[in-house]
């Protein structure tokens, strides 16, 4: 998890300093709770179109035997989960700043999986889309339900993966006294071994070029296709920038603290401003487009949707009259 969450706790006033601290106390007070709710705003309005989305997706069977929407709600779930943890944890930062290393595992492990199944749901979709376009007549062969959620399972099975030396390593490496301790829940403090942090590395690094030739096989593949005046190729031509873009944006988390350190370089004293625009940046924006890129802009998905809110205007309407 992103060890920007330290973002405006992490910081000291020394004796130096004295001299107008209450002003800056208060700046820094006013700028926690400006970054607290748009932060929580965020959180709550991306969960709710979230929620609407599975709503619909359950509610309607087109979508639940359809393997493109398998996918596409399966990274909804994930980017939900993955954004209610990185707000619990950012609202621990500004209310307690430390846990005990225990409950943060807890609450590491599920943030750490579904972060990293999000460029692999998108490598997968990706390939869902190379299939549909470049070999239509084996589609249905290849992309069945059962193998859909085959390869979702494999997905996870990846992510816990990446993971389990992590706790291998800590439970090797560390008393079990540091498991009692209070510490800032942040990855680098609880997986604090080297081992840890150069296997993490190793990691990102593997599924970022495994990710990024996905996308660029897929999207020269479909674009040969796009030539003959394809619309269904161009469509998925398309969604392919569009994964693409979603996935540099998810990567941006792997870079972070180059980021940082470069920001902090250029405006030197902003640090907490910084910190708070980093978390919003790589952790809320990404997960803010995800339904809005790919539910929203599918024509089906879309009308579906419209329905959806028209009756909750409608009900809503009756309820107050």
């Amino acid at each position: 998890m992103s060890s920007s969450l330290s973002a405006s706790t992490n910081f000291t006033v020394t004796e130096g300093n004295l001299t107008g601290s209450g002003v800056y106390l208060g700046m820094l007070s006013l700028t926690a709770v400006i970054g607290n709710v748009v932060v929580i705003s965020l959180g709550i309005i991306t969960c709710f179109i979230n929620a609407s989305m599975v709503h619909i997706f359950n509610k309607q069977q087109i979508f639940r035997f359809n393997p493109r929407y398998i996918l596409f709600i399966h990274l909804v779930l994930n980017e939900t989960l993955q954004m209610t943890l990185s707000v619990s944890l950012y609202i621990f930062a500004h209310a307690f700043y430390t846990l005990y290393v225990s409950v943060c595992i807890l609450i590491l492990l599920p943030a750490i999986l579904t972060t990293v199944n999000t460029p692999v749901n998108l490598a997968c979709m990706a390939a869902e889309c190379y299939i549909s376009v470049c070999i239509p007549l084996r589609y249905d062969s290849i992309c069945t339900v059962k193998k859909t959620y085959i390869v979702i399972g494999i997905m996870w099975v990846i992510s816990l993966l990446t993971i389990l030396p992590d706790i291998f390593i800590l439970f090797v490496t560390e008393e079990l006294e540091f498991l009692k301790t209070r510490v800032f829940c942040d990855r680098d403090t609880v997986f604090r071994s080297s081992y840890s942090k150069n296997k993490r590395d190793a990691s990102h690094i593997f599924l970022m070029v495994v990710v990024c030739l996905t996308l660029f096989y897929t999207y020269f593949r479909i674009l040969f296709v796009a030539k003959a005046a394809n619309s269904q190729a161009k469509k998925a031509r398309n969604t392919i920038l569009l994964h693409g873009f979603q996935m540099l944006m998810c990567m941006t988390l792997y870079i972070q603290q180059v980021l940082k350190q470069l920001l902090l370089y250029l405006f030197p004293g902003q640090a907490i401003y910084i910190k708070n625009a980093i978390f919003v940046l790589i952790q809320i924006i990404p997960r803010c487009l995800s339904p809005v890129v790919y539910g929203l802009r599918d024509k089906t998905f879309r009308m579906y949707y419209k329905k959806y809110f028209m009756c909750f205007q409608v009900k809503a309407v009756k309820i107050q009259t």
